[in-house]
């Protein structure tokens, strides 16, 4: 019964949900690339000419090599790393860039000594690397 608390415990912990809602989506979105490449962006590169090469192959000592499935899937994935990078990639990083605003300038959390010119917690009273006293010394 314990086996079955702790396989509960991992299945429900964030990251695991986290992941496999993740799959999930990355499953469909890569659907809808693919089926936007094949239905739209393929055809527009076909107008541009025939760029299937399944028929391209060499023979050697009776053994047919067909370069051309090669070639045809080395096409198809620079057409969908393409599409991809500048439709998808391009618009959310400039999304992302317009989100950030300048955030305030943080605290300072560490100083230097007076002494020996480490840096030091900004809350320390005595030096640890010189043990200098640092009460009522400015840096």
């Amino acid at each position: 019964m314990a086996m079955v608390k702790e396989f509960k415990a991992f299945i429900l912990r964030g990251n695991v949900v986290d992941l496999a809602v993740g799959i999930v989506i990355g499953a469909a979105f890569g659907a809808v690339v693919t089926a936007f490449v094949k239905d739209l962006i393929t055809p527009l590169v076909g107008i541009l000419g025939n760029f299937n090469f399944s028929a391209l192959h060499f023979t050697i000592h009776n053994s047919v090599f067909e370069i051309g499935n090669l070639l045809n899937a080395i096409v198809a994935f620079v057409i969908l790393a393409f599409v991809i990078f500048f439709f998808v990639v391009k618009p959310i990083n400039s999304l992302v860039a317009r989100s950030k605003r300048p955030g305030a300038a943080s605290d300072p959390t560490t100083k230097s000594c007076d002494f020996c010119c480490s840096e030091i917690s900004i809350a320390a009273v005595k030096c640890p690397f010189c043990t200098a006293d640092l009460v009522g010394t400015q840096s």
